[in-house]
């Protein structure tokens, strides 16, 4: 697991609109907020996606980028922003790269039945590039209200 104070691990994956988007791209210039999370177009999902797009302004008013990752593809993250008009960047990790480097692909068990998950997580990145926040298994109810109370605080 990734512990505060600690550099972010890079990264380089592409987004919604396909284009590539790497970590270093934000060095000296924003704050990045990376949260990971199951599945586009989930309940749960949706709630914190749809929290982060509501206080995107506020983000951006303290130099932040709100950047969400999950495992699926560029074309079900456009239909999932184009649904519920996030204002969010989604990165497709379809090789899980990422969601290893950070810590968040997990064993879980549902039902007695076990299997490999994204741990809902995000990570605060300073624009030095190092961890302020490194928050793993968060519940999406108000998270977005928390991490924005955390990145004022940078």
């Amino acid at each position: 697991m990734l512990q505060k104070q600690q550099q972010a691990p890079l990264f380089s994956s592409h987004n919604q609109l396909n284009q590539l988007v790497n970590l270093s791209d934000f060095a000296g210039k924003k704050n990045v907020v990376l949260y990971f999370y199951p599945k586009d177009d989930t309940p749960g999902c949706t709630i914190e996606a749809n929290d982060f797009t509501r206080l995107s302004k506020e983000f951006a008013n303290y130099d932040t980028v709100v950047i969400g990752v999950s495992k699926d593809s560029c074309e079900s993250h456009v239909d999932f922003i184009n649904k519920f008009g996030l204002k969010v960047e989604l990165l497709a990790d379809t090789t899980g790269e990422l969601c290893e480097s950070y810590g968040v692909w997990r064993e879980r068990e549902k039902n007695g039945v076990k299997s490999m998950a994204i741990l809902r997580s995000t990570f605060i990145i300073d624009k030095e590039g190092a961890l302020v926040e490194a928050a793993y298994g968060v519940n999406h109810e108000g998270h977005a209200e928390d991490i924005l109370e955390k990145v004022k605080n940078i």
